[in-house]
């Protein structure tokens, strides 16, 4: 039984990797330098041929990292690295807990170790090139060191806490382990700006003048009760903008880079802001909230029918059942309802994009909303022109022409 988990294991793999490369490379076919006739008004000439470039960059780039991803999980089944991994931790620890803790960090630390040339490269090569980073080495080093802090901490806990819910209650551990996760992920909702940003990121309230007050007069106008607006220092890495909402409740909070207010005027702000509190309004965070739950619910009770197989530990080398053996042998087999499960969350996501849109549009203006999505693309390079399989299954978020499409439905409201 355990070589046919292993065959299927590889088969997966291989599909999976398949399935990438083949929507790579339907992106790849979309890309030209010739700026397209849809794409004049929004992007210059030698702007867009930038944009090119740096797609092309990055496809390339990406290609090597998922071949390197490839080669490497396949040898370490190959050659039986997991199972190899387990039996070296076992001469020095049988607590089930320290060990599925051990086992995990040393593929994690593998993993960074491996992953970090590349980042570094993205970072100060790619990024540099195209004039996007302002990342220091400092920076870059302390984020590294507080990411392995916050793994250790966070990742260390809940690992420990689901091996010990698996020994207490056996194949009911799922139910524990949810129960657990839905906590931290509710907990992590609504206090993730206030504590796990700020070991990053510098946040200061926006201060008193005309964007603070028309932001501030539209959310009264909206009956959005808005106590904290507040600016993040997103330029300390890059010149990309953003804004996002988090937290629920009185917790909940609106954040701008700083970036974003640099290169927008007022209306294109509030426009944006207006988007986002349209998702609040219609409860698209509370909506996302309740289909993460289901979704790792779904996940976690099959992983508490399967993980007492003791096939799935051998069929990664294993020389007996193991916990966390189980549970990598249950994820690399889950990985094809997870992508499909993806794909649905995608389509759901966009339609709430399109929705979010609606709102700001017909609540404050169409105009300055497609301004703003107009030169957050131009200016972070985005590609406009995306092949329309890539979107389906991969994409959260509409294409802009979709969305400047739609929101044209109310350019006169």
């Amino acid at each position: 039984m355990e070589n046919t988990i292993y065959y299927v294991i590889i088969a997966f793999i291989v599909l999976d990797y398949a399935f990438e490369r083949t929507l790579g490379y339907l992106n790849y076919t979309k890309l030209s330098n010739v700026l397209p006739e849809e794409l004049k008004g929004i992007y210059e000439a030698e702007k867009y041929k930038k944009s090119q470039d740096y797609l092309k960059i990055n496809m390339k780039f990406g290609l090597i990292i998922s071949f390197i991803s490839f080669i490497i999980i396949l040898l370490m089944l190959f050659f039986g690295g997991f199972g190899w991994l387990d039996g070296i931790l076992r001469q020095y620890t049988n607590n089930t807990i320290l060990l599925s803790i051990l086992f995990f960090a040393v593929i994690g630390i593998a993993s960074d170790i491996m992953s970090t040339p590349f980042d570094i490269y993205d970072t100060f090569v790619i990024e540099e090139k195209f004039g996007f980073n302002k990342t220091t080495v400092k920076t870059f080093i302390l984020d590294k060191i507080k990411g392995w802090f916050l793994a250790a901490i966070i990742g260390g806990g809940l690992i420990a806490a689901f091996v010990w819910f698996y020994e207490i209650a056996g194949n009911l551990f799922w139910l524990y382990a949810w129960v657990l996760f839905s906590a931290f992920s509710i907990f992590m909702t609504m206090f993730y700006s206030t504590l796990i940003v700020p070991l990053f990121n510098k946040q200061t309230p926006l201060e008193q003048g005309e964007l603070r007050d028309a932001i501030e007069s539209f959310a009264k106008k909206a009956g959005f009760k808005l106590d904290n607006i507040f600016v993040i220092d997103g330029s300390k890495r890059s010149t990309k903008a953003n804004a996002y909402f988090s937290g629920l409740g009185p917790k909940k909070r609106i954040v701008l880079y700083d970036t974003l207010i640099k290169d927008h005027t007022t209306e294109e702000l509030v426009a944006v802001l207006a988007h986002e509190i349209g998702h609040y309004k219609m409860k698209h965070t509370l909506k996302g909230m309740f289909i993460s739950l289901i979704h790792t619910a779904l996940l976690l009770y099959l992983l508490g029918v399967f993980i007492n197989y003791e096939e799935l530990s051998l069929a990664l080398g294993g020389k007996q059942s193991a916990f966390h053996l189980g549970v990598l042998a249950f994820g690399l087999l889950y990985s094809p309802i997870s992508t499909i499960l993806g794909i649905i969350g995608n389509v759901i996501s966009r339609k709430h994009e399109y929705q979010a849109d609606e709102y700001a549009a017909i609540n404050y203006k169409a105009a300055p909303l497609q301004d703003a999505l107009k030169k957050l693309s131009v200016n972070n390079l985005s590609n406009l022109r995306p092949h329309s399989a890539v979107v389906f299954v991969s994409y959260s978020h509409p294409p802009l022409l979709k969305r400047l499409e739609f929101l044209s439905k109310f350019e006169e409201s």
